[in-house]
């Protein structure tokens, strides 16, 4: 015999609205129960598409946080440009440092303008050929000279009428005092590179108490330049200089430098002169 009071399953439902006051029916909504869970899930899924073309298509979405504008998009262009622009400039100043540091390790510097050349030939020269290409176009030069500018030729001049190559570009601290200040002291950053203002030979290149790291140059025409308070040599004694070659760094050294600069002399036939009416710091 079977359950009188088994439980029947319930497919069928119905949503009603009633007056509170008559009870009389006003809406009547029959559904099942699978009919039910279709409709909600359309009605979410056409809800959650009408939302995404809005934000899609629509100027709505430019109200969202974060969400660039044209504006914004133009700042990333300009930023990518000047991105661009800087990676560029490192890379000419990583050839320039890497020259830098192939001079003052002794090393032969990177000759740009042959790699350039090979570059667009697309060919490679051995550094021999290059060297000895170099050496032929020099002998043309100096063999061609009309005005006697070279070593074999050169011409003893008045210190009035030499060309100067400036030790180091900066700010003149304290000028030439004949009797007090008798050079020049010339401010710049630390470890800037000092070069030699003319051609010559290196007679003294090493450490003062008071003057720390010194290096002094003989010149033609009894000229002699001496540079003081360096970070580091980058001669020794006996070593040919030519004219804006490196011979030092810019530093503290010694007892009488009260910060970075460089104290430059000039000498003449024995005699301090003003070495800034001859150079242009």
């Amino acid at each position: 015999m079977g359950k009188q009071n088994k439980e029947q399953k319930v497919d069928d439902y119905r949503l009603v609205i009633v007056d509170n006051h008559n009870h009389k029916q006003l809406w009547v909504f029959s559904f099942k129960k699978a009919e039910f869970w279709v409709t909600v899930i359309s009605s979410l899924v056409a809800f959650v598409v009408v939302i995404y073309c809005l934000i899609a298509f629509t100027p709505i979405r430019k109200g969202i946080p974060g969400y660039p504008d044209s504006r914004s998009k133009q700042a990333a262009v300009q930023t990518a440009i000047k991105v661009d622009s800087l990676e560029r400039v490192i890379s000419r100043w990583e050839l320039y440092s890497e020259n830098l540091r192939r001079v003052f390790d002794g090393e032969e510097p990177l000759k740009l303008d042959s790699l350039l050349r090979s570059a667009g030939t697309g060919t490679d020269k051995s550094r021999s050929e290059l060297s000895r290409q170099d050496s032929i176009l020099r002998n043309n030069v100096i063999s061609q000279e009309k005005f006697s500018v070279s070593e074999e030729k050169r011409r003893n001049l008045p210190i009035e009428g030499m060309h100067f190559f400036p030790p180091l570009k900066g700010v003149i601290s304290q000028g030439y005092d004949k009797v007090i200040h008798p050079y020049v002291d010339i401010t710049a950053p630390a470890n800037s590179v000092v070069m030699s203002v003319l051609d010559g030979t290196v007679i003294f290149a090493g450490w003062n108490e008071d003057y720390g790291y010194t290096i002094q140059i003989q010149h033609q025409n009894d000229i002699v330049s001496i540079y003081k308070h360096n970070m580091k040599l980058l001669k020794t004694t006996g070593d040919k200089v030519k004219a804006g070659t490196p011979i030092a760094l810019v530093g503290n050294t010694g007892n009488l430098s009260t910060g970075e600069h460089l104290h430059f002399e000039l000498w003449y036939k024995g005699e301090a002169v003003d070495a800034t009416k001859y150079i242009n710091f």
